[in-house]
């Protein structure tokens, strides 16, 4: 009995060393792929075990997650305004009123200059035939003009002026008088009237730009259509400016008396710059 007993204690001393001693891999092959890195088994505790093989962690041990990703320069950068990007003030009613008699006076002088030159060129052709090129060009940028004006007047639903047959009959009788008067004093009108528009074209894109700069201060987005209009007055301010050039180089300056027919031009486009604007 007592040797039973001796025995049964020996085997279990055995079994317990046994069971500390660590397997390898490469001992028990069959449990792994080759193609997998030697790792460590063993009966032990995963600490003991990554200590073991060289601080390698265990696969189940927990991980310290990563850092949270920085915000983003757009993020930072974001101010009070943020929340109004992308968003369009609307305009007050002083703003509505500024851009319809803006409208309505530009179609209105635009109408004007088609007329004035409708009624110049067949007197001023039939004196001086070389200038029946620039005769047309002029003509048809100011026909472009019109029917760009014609078509903004329509989209925004903005009444035309109520001064249209008065603008009309004065117009087609300056164009017609002043070339009877001989080349000079036609290329005299064309320099007034065009240096009173530019004027006027030049103090509604100052306008513009003064409301494109107050929204912009307070983060609000500029809408295409109203970059559009600022691009469109430019466009058409800088080729009026261009049939003044044409008449001084055409002997406008020559006329006489210059001073007083310039002067009397000019004077009654800006009554019916003040007029168009209000009726």
């Amino acid at each position: 009995m007592s040797s039973s007993v001796s025995l049964l204690r020996s085997a279990q001393r055995s079994l317990r060393t046994t069971h500390q001693i660590p397997i390898h891999d490469f001992l028990a092959p069959a449990l792994f792929s080759p193609s997998s890195p030697r790792r460590l088994i063993s009966s032990t505790s995963g600490r003991l075990a990554s200590e073991v093989a060289g601080n390698t962690p265990s696969p189940n041990a927990s991980r310290p997650s990563p850092p949270p990703p920085p915000p983003s320069s757009s993020s930072a950068a974001a101010g009070p305004s943020s929340s109004k990007a992308g968003k369009r003030k609307p305009l007050t009613q002083e703003q509505r009123d500024f851009l319809s008699s803006a409208l309505r006076v530009n179609q209105a002088g635009e109408l004007a200059a088609t007329l004035i030159y409708t009624a110049q060129t067949p007197p001023v052709v039939n004196r001086q035939p070389h200038l029946r090129p620039l005769m047309k060009h002029m003509y048809e940028q100011e026909v472009g003009h019109l029917e760009t004006f014609n078509g903004l007047i329509a989209r925004h639903r903005v009444r035309p002026t109520a001064l249209y047959p008065l603008w009309s009959a004065a117009s087609y009788g300056l164009g017609w008088s002043t070339a009877l008067l001989g080349q000079e004093a036609a290329m005299a009108c064309t320099e007034a009237v065009e240096t009173e528009i530019g004027d006027h074209y030049n103090s509604q894109i100052r306008t513009l730009l003064e409301m494109v700069r107050d929204w912009e201060a307070e983060g609000y987005e500029v809408g295409d259509e109203f970059r559009d209009l600022l691009s469109t007055l430019r466009r058409i301010r800088d080729e009026e400016l261009e049939h003044l050039d044409h008449a001084v180089e055409h002997d406008s300056q020559k006329a006489e008396p210059h001073w007083l027919l310039t002067g009397f031009i000019r004077l009654g486009c800006r009554g019916a710059i003040w007029a168009s604007e209000r009726i």
